[in-house]
């Protein structure tokens, strides 16, 4: 008698939640949960900068060679902040934007409920953005001011473009043209 003869149901039919989404989302988690652990919270998040920056320099080469461009202006970097976010399944919007900054609201986290009490995880937005918006105006500052990973409802990501005093006094990473 075979396996599946045994069960009325076959094992690929159990209702178990797991598929490559939640399977790769649980293990950038456990692998942040773990960084967080072992060498703190502020480490790990250097740690997850380091992918951040690459996969925000291959994203940055994606959208300019499909836009057929060399550079992105301001306006089409925060379009395309939010379309990589939504292609993701975040909910990233604009709030606000002028020469010195832009502001993102966003409703939903890419990594989903997977993100609680991971703010490390928080470095890709910032690394994503801040070198996309770095290697296309030459310079940005990334503030996480409220993040869903840290409680909050929504996340508020301002990305200063200019190294103005409300960018000096910001809790923030850096970013320069490379």
């Amino acid at each position: 008698m075979s396996l599946s003869q045994d069960f009325q149901n076959p094992i690929s039919q159990l209702d178990i939640t797991l598929e490559r989404d939640i399977f790769l989302r649980t293990l950038i988690r456990e692998l942040s949960g773990t960084l967080q652990e072992v060498v703190g919270l502020e480490e790990a998040a250097g740690f997850i900068s380091v992918v951040g920056q690459a996969m925000g320099d291959q994203i940055n080469s994606a959208y300019k060679s499909a836009l057929n461009v060399s550079n992105l202006s301001r306006e089409e970097v925060a379009q395309v902040l939010v379309d990589l976010k939504k292609r993701i399944q975040g909910d990233f919007y604009i709030i606000e934007e002028d020469d010195e900054k832009i502001v993102f609201g966003n409703r939903v986290c890419p990594f989903a409920e997977k993100v609680i009490d991971r703010p490390s995880m928080c470095m890709m937005t910032s690394n994503v953005f801040g070198s996309i918006t770095a290697n296309n105006l030459g310079y940005a500052k990334v503030e996480l001011q409220e993040t869903i990973a840290e409680g909050a409802e929504s996340c508020r990501v301002v990305v200063y473009l200019k190294l103005t005093e409300d960018a000096e006094d910001a809790e923030g990473r850096e970013y320069f043209k490379g």
